[in-house]
Parts: C-alpha cells; sequence; structure tokens
C-alpha cells in the first residue's frame, strides 16, 4: 500500500457500505429505510462509505448526508466518485438510467478539470460535509454503456482534464486522494501508466464467482506501480446472496448457467460447515495472499495480514454478514478449490488463512455445550 493509502484506511475503515442499494438501483427503499441500514451500519461498527452522484443521480448521497451530518467527520472516512453532473428539467429523462430514483435531473457527463471540481462541489453539498476523503473518476470504462460516443473518448478527456486536476486538488488538500471506479481491469492499468492515482475501486472483478482476470492482469501491475485497491461489489451486486442478477446493468438478469451452477457449489460447501456464504464472499475478496501479495488486518472482519508488497485497502459491500468466529482454513481451501476449477489455475493461494466470522450449527453446538458447563 502507497503511504496516502495507509495513511487513509487506517484499520477501522477496511470495511466499508456502499450507496448503490441506497440509490435505488435495484428496489424502492424510502428514506425512513435508508437512514435505519445506515444507522445498523453504524452500530456493527462501520465506518467507511463510499457514495457517487450517480446513485439515484443524487439520491444515495443526500441519504448518506442526512445520517453522516450528525456524526463527527474525523470518525468515518468517505469516497464519492467525479465525471457526472446534473440539470434539473421537467421533461428530464432520468428514467432511461435510473427509473426508481425520481430524480427531476438529467445528467451531463464531464471530466474536465473544470466538470470534477464541480462534480466534488455538488457532492459535498448534497452530503452536506466539508471534504472528501477519496475522490474516484467513475465508469470511464467499456461496460459503461450510456457514454454516447464510447469510453475512450470520455477516458481521454478525463486524462487531459480529471486526473491532474485531481492531483492538484490532491496536493492543494481538498481531498486526500484520488483514483478511478471501474467494473474491468482495463481502464485501472491505463491510468497507472498515464497519471499518479493513489487507490482504485476494482469493483466485481475479484470475487468467488469471478478472479481471472484480476489476478493475471491486474494485481501483478498494482504491485508494481504501489497503487492500492479498494475491493467493490464482493457479492456480484447480491448474486452471491442469492439475489436473481448478476452484476450491473439491463441485462444482469440473464445469468450464465456456470455462474448459477458455481453459487450452487460454493453455497452446499459453505452450509456444511454451517456458515453464511456472503461471509465467506467477504472473506476471499478481502483475505487471500498470493506469491508477493497479502491483505491488511480489518478489526471487524478478523482478517490477518502479513507483510507483502501488494495490499487492499478496503473492502465495500451493501450486505450484512454475520459475526462470530470458527476455525480457520479448511473451509477458505475448500472454496479456492473450486473457484480455480471454474477459472483455471488461476486463482491466488490462501497462505496463513485468516479468521472467518461465521455462524451456524457448529455455533450453536459450542453454545449448548457451553450452557451445559454454566449448568453444572
Amino acid at each position: 500500500m502507497n503511504d496516502r493509502a495507509r495513511q487513509i484506511f487506517k484499520p477501522e475503515f477496511r470495511f466499508g457500505l456502499g450507496g448503490v442499494s441506497l440509490g435505488n438501483e435495484f428496489n424502492k427503499h424510502t428514506d425512513k429505510e435508508a437512514e435505519a441500514t445506515l444507522e445498523g451500519a453504524w452500530a456493527m461498527g462501520v465506518r467507511y462509505f463510499d457514495v457517487a452522484a450517480w446513485y439515484g443521480f443524487g439520491l444515495s448521497e443526500r441519504r448518506f448526508g442526512h445520517f453522516l451530518h450528525n456524526q463527527k467527520r474525523e470518525d468515518y472516512l468517505l469516497s464519492s466518485k467525479v465525471g457526472k453532473l446534473f440539470k434539473a428539467s421537467k421533461n428530464n429523462k432520468h428514467a432511461d438510467f435510473y427509473p426508481l430514483s425520481d430524480s427531476p435531473n438529467d445528467i451531463i457527463f464531464d471530466y474536465t478539470a473544470d466538470g470534477v471540481r464541480r462534480s466534488i462541489e455538488d457532492s459535498l453539498q448534497r452530503l452536506g460535509v466539508d471534504s472528501l476523503d477519496v475522490a474516484f473518476v467513475h465508469d470511464i470504462s467499456p461496460d459503461f454503456a450510456f457514454f454516447p460516443n464510447g469510453w475512450e473518448e470520455q477516458y481521454e478527456i478525463a486524462r487531459k482534464g480529471a486526473f491532474p486536476a485531481l492531483s492538484k486538488m490532491r496536493d492543494e488538500g481538498i481531498i486526500r486522494a484520488w483514483g478511478i471506479g471501474v467494473n474491468t481491469p482495463l481502464p485501472i492499468l491505463k491510468v497507472m501508466e498515464d497519471a499518479d492515482p493513489d487507490v482504485c475501486l476494482c469493483a466485481r472483478q475479484y470475487s468467488l464467482i469471478d478472479h481471472a482476470s484480476a489476478v493475471n492482469e491486474l494485481f501483478p501491475v498494482v504491485r508494481k506501480k504501489n497503487v492500492s485497491l479498494v475491493i467493490g461489489s464482493s457479492l456480484n451486486a447480491g448474486f452471491i446472496s442469492g439475489s436473481p442478477r448478476y452484476n450491473y446493468g439491463k441485462e444482469n438478469f440473464k445469468i450464465p448457467a456456470a455462474f448459477i451452477e458455481k453459487r450452487e457449489k460454493l453455497r452446499t460447501i459453505a452450509s456444511r460447515y454451517g456458515v453464511d456464504l456472503r461471509t465467506a464472499a467477504l472473506q476471499f475478496s478481502a483475505a487471500a495472499s498470493w506469491g508477493h501479495g497479502a491483505l491488511n488486518r480489518s478489526r471487524r472482519t478478523g482478517i490477518r495480514s502479513r507483510p507483502r508488497s501488494l495490499r487492499i485497502s478496503g473492502v465495500i459491500s451493501s450486505n450484512k454478514a454475520s459475526s462470530r468466529k470458527a476455525p480457520r482454513s479448511l473451509l477458505l481451501r475448500r472454496l479456492e478449490h473450486e473457484g480455480r476449477r471454474f477459472c483455471g489455475r488461476t486463482a491466488p493461494r490462501f497462505g496463513r488463512a485468516p479468521h472467518l466470522w461465521l455462524s451456524g450449527r457448529r455455533h450453536q453446538r459450542c453454545d449448548r455445550r457451553a450452557a451445559a458447563r454454566r449448568q453444572h
């Protein structure tokens, strides 16, 4: 991990709550439900929050801001994303992008230097805070379907505008670090050649279901360039939890049969040990060590660390995981074996396996034994 990321992503900030769901990406949630979710996350110890103007066309930022406005700013880590501006219009087309957001706005893609400065200012106003810790340039990636002339054009605008502007804002102290937040490895590889990012958001690319490209293409370069990563969407937008979708997009309900088969195999293995598969999936994204790489320890997820050169700064999820301990290594090794079977011999091997935080039959048996001992 580079020095800036190490200073920012302290142990208490290495597990985060993402804002996609509270922007009504998948289902329509009320403000009351959103507030309850954030209160629950805070009560469980979550102190890293990642949002974006794109999520609900500003809805997610407003909801997070309503909650975080009443917390001490030094008590949490906050990242948001730049490159998208909004303009109110009676004849807006928000339904073409975020139909459940009820937004009055049209979107403007702007990755220029002036555009990202305004984007940060607008986000701060919606959030009701005075600063961002990390700014990610958002969605300049081949999978983003809404650019009028393709992602390469927007990337080139960002290369000349957003990237140097964010480096300047970092040096001025307006933000603490910057990178890009994308769903594919190619843009992260490009930005490491074209600019000096500190940490990038690597979403949906390193999970129990899909990790070959990240391991083979991205992680070796990240180590070489000394750039940190935040792993997002470890559950593939809820697919590992059982949701009828895989990742994002209008056709995310068209799930490859191989992925469904793999999820069921992993679920069978997890249930054999009384484990919530969501918990194991989060651990997989945060805890694998291979070759020259390792992950930092999170107090909230029990991840151990070893001093190696590649570091994952954090993991973002919008789902809850259970919080009891269980034995260490056998489950992860079995899950790793299944991952390697489906992705070829590319998945990283676990070194010193971390503690899992689990619940299930094994703990119920232990609880009964402890209760019996207390009675005697």
